[in-house]
């Protein structure tokens, strides 16, 4: 016989409490349905600041030359093969760190938004995990943990790029929109590859690099107007037939 305290009745409870906080985490997400949406068109406040750190250089910032993240290099002098010197480093490691965030929350709310399958679950995993690693990116910049630095970068080079891919296939979208998904995750992890093998197409390794990442951030922001849209479309429709 089990009473109060006892294993079984312990056990119970703490299964009827995780699908509480589970129900009321999807009552939530369901009630305000674009939060997600808006936590990736804030993505775009990575492309705005790297225009303004780079502005910023006393020495000119060559978008073929250096990478991303000499923009968040905290060291001035010789890094690599190139010459690195970024006064507003902070804000662009701020900048990675938001960024991440941003995939991360965005991919758990607006996961609920579209039919449950294994392969869309994959790829919110996939891009959460992406945004956990660009967070890593801003975390520990490239002249310090370098491997973890490398390890963040990775994740959003390979595993993003790979969710956009599982998204074309796995989400209900519009044909011209599977279309650009698709496209813009094989191109990005096409040059992931050139990239690992330092094959730059005559782009240079910044070029490269951004080829790479781009299209995902550019994809998140131009997913999170969509989805935007899409809602208002709907609440204006919902309230036209209520009056």
């Amino acid at each position: 016989m089990s009473y109060a305290g006892s294993p079984p009745y312990t056990k119970t409870m703490k299964i009827l409490n995780r699908q509480y906080y589970a129900q009321q985490i999807v009552i939530f997400r369901d009630r305000h349905p674009l939060i997600g949406p808006t936590f990736w068109v804030l993505s775009i406040q990575y492309f705005l600041t790297q225009f303004i750190v780079a502005r910023a250089w006393k020495a000119p910032f060559s978008l073929m030359t250096n990478a991303i993240s000499d923009l968040g290099n905290t060291a001035c002098g010789q890094y690599a093969d190139r010459f690195v010197c970024s006064p507003l480093h902070a804000w662009m490691n701020a900048s990675f760190v938001l960024l991440g965030v941003t995939m991360v929350i965005g991919s758990f709310f607006i996961t609920s938004e579209f039919r449950p399958n294994l392969y869309s679950r994959i790829g919110f995993r996939c891009m959460a995990l992406a945004g956990l690693g660009t967070i890593f990116v801003g975390l520990f910049p490239e002249n310090t943990v370098s491997f973890m630095h490398f390890i963040g970068a990775a994740l959003p080079f390979a595993l993003g790029n790979l969710a956009l891919i599982t998204f074309s296939f796995s989400l209900e979208l519009p044909t011209l929109f599977r279309y650009y998904t698709r496209l813009s995750g094989i191109i990005g992890l096409t040059a992931f590859v050139f990239f690992m093998f330092d094959h730059y197409l005559g782009l240079g390794l910044g070029g490269m690099e951004r080829i790479v990442a781009f299209p995902q951030t550019t994809w998140l922001i131009s997913f999170g107007w969509y989805m935007s849209a899409d809602h208002s479309r709907k609440w204006r429709g919902s309230r036209t037939t209520y009056i």
